[in-house]
């Protein structure tokens, strides 16, 4: 029976070792530590938050609707994509829409 080669994630890194509790008690936060080594403003732009993702024109509204459990219960058995079938359906049903 041969021998199995052991798995090199499960092996230990001499320059990477396993935090212990008191590893993690030492700790500190990135903003708390970098201006000792590369100054506060240099800290600001590397920890300043970009500006995401742009807006979509069209963007969505979270509304809350109440509905009979087995109407959703339909729409979701579609799988995915099943609340952009419920929009399009809603949508060809709006008043005043034909």
């Amino acid at each position: 029976m041969p021998m199995e080669k052991p798995d090199p994630a499960e092996m230990t890194d001499e320059d990477n070792p396993e935090w212990t509790d008191e590893t993690f008690a030492l700790a500190r936060p990135a903003a708390e530590v970098l201006p000792r080594y590369i100054g506060q403003a240099a800290t600001n732009e590397l920890l300043r938050r970009g500006p995401g993702r742009p807006a979509k024109a069209d963007r969505k509204v979270n509304q809350t609707i109440r509905m009979d459990a087995d109407v959703l219960a339909a729409y979701r058995e579609q799988g995915r994509g099943w609340q952009t079938l419920m929009n399009e359906v809603l949508r060809r049903h709006m008043p005043g829409r034909r």
